[in-house]
């Protein structure tokens, strides 16, 4: 009972500190693209992730166990391995949609972009009017498929959700971009 409440603790702790993560910064990446990627006081030693594996399989059917885990494993781009531990949370808990989202950026991540669209889409059927399904959604089909038309309305319906998001400047400019280029 003891060791069950720990494990709680530190995964709600975890978790807390991942969604605060999830806020991210844009930043350049390869060829210019725009990306959003976590602080570097967010991304996680070898040893906290060996620290959150050992939680998550001691409680295997605890969804934010596995959650933290691949969230810890992505911020160290670790990426098919945070597919894994996203695949168990979704085992659990199917319509939690950040996972959902979070795993398909790591598809992307991996070089499976298409893979990644389907995840947003699997989310965007979960919860519509979950902003960074969109987004991310919008950032594939632009700089990874070349799918410029349908890049725009996943931009246009991110800013709908988000009118004030601190990036809202950029995507606008991101959708004049691709308008232009059609």
């Amino acid at each position: 009972m003891k060791s069950t409440m720990l494990i709680l603790l530190v995964v709600t702790a975890v978790v807390s500190g991942c969604k605060q993560q999830q806020q991210g910064q844009w930043s350049q990446g390869q060829a210019g693209q725009k990306q959003v990627v976590a602080p570097p006081a967010m991304i996680k030693s070898p040893q906290e992730i060996q620290q959150l594996e050992s939680l998550a399989k001691a409680s295997p059917r605890n969804a934010d166990a596995w959650t933290a885990l691949g969230n810890a494993q992505m911020d160290a781009q670790r990426f098919a391995e945070a597919i894994i531990s996203y695949q168990r949370s979704l085992e659990i808990d199917p319509k939690n949609v950040d996972v959902r989202v979070d795993m398909g950026t790591c598809y992307r991540g991996v070089g499976q972009p298409e893979k990644a669209v389907e995840e947003y889409r699997k989310g965007m059927k979960i919860d519509p009017r979950h902003p960074m399904a969109h987004l991310n959604a919008g950032v594939v089909l632009a700089n990874d498929l070349g799918r410029k038309a349908e890049a725009t309305k996943e931009f246009e319906k991110y800013l709908e959700l988000a009118p004030n998001a601190p990036n809202a400047a950029d995507i606008r400019q991101e959708i004049q971009k691709l308008k232009a280029s059609m």
